[in-house]
């Protein structure tokens, strides 16, 4: 199973790579502004979920500068575990102001938040 699993998840993103979107071009006032807007986010993720790459490529479609963490790498599984509660991904972790994060799991949900982001700029 868990070779299935690899060769199906290298051909996600091989067609990932074949079929990259294009990014949105935007005025560069907007643009910086949609950074600033963006600057607390950070995805959760593995490289080849599908629907981890479902949302990273809304968000390249959108040019969104959004941090994105394996959580196979430099201890963001516990991090996402210890804050977020799950070991769900994708995950968007949204920092606020006031030091508090809201985290959110399905990957419809975030590709639909982040294109209202992007269109509400």
């Amino acid at each position: 199973m868990a070779l299935l699993r690899f060769i199906i998840g290298r051909i996600i993103l091989l067609i990932n790579f074949i079929f990259s979107p294009k990014a949105v071009k935007r005025d560069p006032q907007l643009q910086q502004k949609l950074d600033e807007k963006t600057a607390n986010f950070s995805i959760y993720q593995l490289n080849a979920c599908p629907f981890c790459v479902k949302v990273r490529r809304s968000a390249k479609r959108q040019n969104l500068n959004i941090e994105y963490r394996d959580i196979k790498k430099d201890n963001h599984l516990a991090d996402l575990l210890q804050h977020g509660g799950k070991r769900t991904v994708p995950c968007l972790r949204i920092d606020n102001n006031d030091g508090t994060s809201k985290w959110m799991y399905e990957s419809k949900d975030i590709v639909a938040y982040l294109d209202e982001i992007a269109q509400a700029a």
